[in-house]
Parts: C-alpha cells; sequence; structure tokens
C-alpha cells in the first residue's frame, strides 16, 4: 500500500500526504523528542521533517523503506537545531561573562527502575551528539542496524563500529558519573 500512497503523495493528492504523516508521525516525533529532550523542539522537528519530505519527496527512492528516509530528515534537523542552540547558548553566555552550568540529573521517584532509567537517559546525554544520534536509533528506536546505516547516511558496517565506540564511551561514563548503575540487579 505504501509505494502507491507515496506515489499519490507525490503528484499532491493531501490525503495521501494525510495518511504518510499519520503513519510515520510517532515514529519520528520519538526520534526528535529522544535527540532533542524537548517536547516543543521535537515538535517543531517532527513537523519540519514532513514539511520537508512532502516537498521533496520526488527525490525519496521507491525501492527503499520510507521510515530510515524521514528519520534521516529529522536526525539532520534535529543535529541542526542542537547546533543553533549551542552556539545561542555559548552566545548568551559570553555576554554574561558565566561558564555553563553542569547538568544535575534529577531522577524520578516514582520507582527504582524509573530512577535508573533516568540516570541512563542522563549518561546518554553526556556523550557527543554523533555518540547520541547511534545509540537513540539502535536502542531507544529499536532500528536494525541496516535501518541505522540508512537514517545516519552511512554504511552498516561503520553503524558496528561506532556502536561499538560510542558503547564503549558511554560503559566510561557510566562507571566514573553513574556508579549506581552497574550494580544495578534486576533479578
Amino acid at each position: 500500500m505504501e509505494p502507491d500512497v507515496i506515489q499519490r503523495a507525490r503528484y499532491g493528492d493531501e490525503a495521501a500526504c494525510q495518511i504518510l504523516v499519520d503513519e510515520h508521525r510517532e515514529v519520528v516525533f520519538r526520534l526528535a523528542y529522544l535527540l532533542m529532550g524537548d517536547a516543543h523542539d521535537a515538535e517543531d522537528i517532527a513537523q519540519e521533517t514532513f514539511i520537508r519530505a512532502l516537498r521533496y519527496l520526488d527525490r525519496y527512492d521507491p525501492e527503499r523503506p520510507l521510515r530510515p528516509w524521514l528519520l534521516r530528515i529529522a536526525t539532520n534537523l534535529a543535529r541542526n537545531r542542537r547546533r543553533s542552540l549551542g552556539r545561542y547558548w555559548a552566545a548568551l553566555q559570553r555576554l554574561a561573562g558565566q561558564t555553563p552550568a553542569p547538568e544535575v540529573p534529577t531522577p524520578d521517584n516514582r520507582s527504582a527502575q524509573a530512577a535508573e532509567a533516568q540516570a541512563l537517559w542522563q549518561a546518554v546525554r553526556r556523550l557527543n551528539a554523533a555518540e547520541q544520534e547511534i545509540i537513540t536509533l539502535r536502542y531507544f528506536m529499536e532500528l536494525p542496524i541496516s535501518e541505522t546505516a540508512e537514517a545516519l547516511g552511512i554504511q552498516p558496517g561503520t553503524v558496528k563500529s561506532r556502536l561499538h565506540r560510542a558503547l564503549k564511551r558511554l560503559r566510561a561514563v557510566i562507571e566514573q558519573e553513574y556508579p549506581e548503575l552497574v550494580d544495578v540487579d534486576h533479578g
């Protein structure tokens, strides 16, 4: 069904465009939220993703799955937004003559498991943007290696090596800054 819907959307069929948006809205928003950490930013990224995707649908290769293509657009938009927010924040700090405040983890007290999930999320946020992206796509979004590769525009072998390095760095961050996660027993 999707190839037919994509073809109709390419020719401006608004109902087909809406079907594509409805079918992929949740996964695009979820990725944007995981990368940005803010619902308003994620909503903006998701909306811009669909605006761009529908505008450039003629560049989409219908022989490939649509979801990784959409996630690649969302990842690039989130990357650009983080970059511009970082420049804006740095400029504000220079003007104010301040140094950045360290991120303080605020565990959710609903349960031990929620606190562990919050600590893990904070540990992931301590990684650089590329490491966060690859871990988010592969593990939080549960994309297979092939779709992670397509979403990032890299080869599957590169995904595996970057994941290996990112997980190694994540383990180091956890051991150093979140030792409570090292001894977690879910038995």
